[in-house]
């Protein structure tokens, strides 16, 4: 079990990564917006923009996942049931939290899931 201290620690962490990617996603689709409405003179600059913005595509919907993951840590905070693995209900134990803060299962849960998910996919 987590103390209050602990649990404060990685709320502030959880608020802090959160504050960088939203200001990362209003950056990033900002910018995309502009490339979008250039006007492009030959192929090859539409080929360079398009790679890049699929790739800055990529990214946003990766850390729109990871946007969702910490606003579900920080209800389980606010819920008591930060640092308890989804699956078996054990505690995460803290060094996998200061590595991964947002994380819902400990790690040999989340072996499981990698192993299923491998096996069908």
């Amino acid at each position: 079990m987590l103390s209050q201290e602990e649990l404060q620690y990685f709320k502030e962490e959880l608020l802090k990564r959160e504050a960088r990617i939203e200001k990362n996603l209003a950056t990033t689709s900002l910018e995309l917006n502009e490339m979008q409405a250039l006007e492009l003179n030959d192929e090859g600059d539409h080929a360079s923009i398009s790679a890049g913005t699929a790739v800055d595509s990529a990214i946003l919907d990766q850390q729109r996942r990871e946007l969702a993951e910490i606003e579900l840590a920080l209800d389980k905070i606010k819920f008591g049931t930060y640092g308890i693995c989804e699956m078996c209900e054990e505690s995460i134990g803290i060094e996998r939290l200061k590595v991964k803060n947002f994380a819902r299962y400990c790690i040999t849960c989340r072996e499981i899931i990698e192993k299923e998910q491998k096996k069908r996919g």
